[in-house]
């Protein structure tokens, strides 16, 4: 088509081969832009008290008992205490509790283990 002399009559055809040409342009676009993996947002990112208490649903009160008890990952700034997001995500993640149902003998080792002091055999 480029070496080609175009009249005024051929302007119709050439105007629609090149709709479809570009229309197939478009396509193939979406479809390598469908293929690529999406780029993950970044979590490490600091929260202030105000944002963590809105991302949890706690009060600041609450808040402040388990950063200081319950061993959420704090940073402290001078006067002001800040929590990455993937940090808390993580420390909310190691509190779940397992979904997987224990056995009788597995129940058992649990409360061995976590027992400080073995009692003494009775004598008879």
């Amino acid at each position: 088509m480029p070496n080609e002399k175009l009249t005024f009559n051929d302007l119709p055809e050439v105007v629609g081969k090149l709709c479809e040409r570009i229309e197939s342009l478009e396509n193939a676009l979406k479809d390598n832009f469908a293929k690529q993996v999406p780029v993950k947002e970044n979590l490490h990112v600091p929260m202030t008290v105000e944002e963590v208490c809105s991302y949890l649903g706690i009060s600041k009160s609450s808040f402040y008992y388990k950063a200081k008890h319950g061993g959420i990952p704090v940073i402290k700034q001078g006067k002001h205490l800040f929590v990455y997001r993937d940090e808390l995500d993580k420390w909310l993640e190691t509190g779940r509790k397992s979904q997987v149902p224990l056995s009788f003998e597995e129940e058992h080792e649990q409360m061995l283990a976590a027992t400080r002091h073995k009692a003494k055999p009775r004598e008879l």
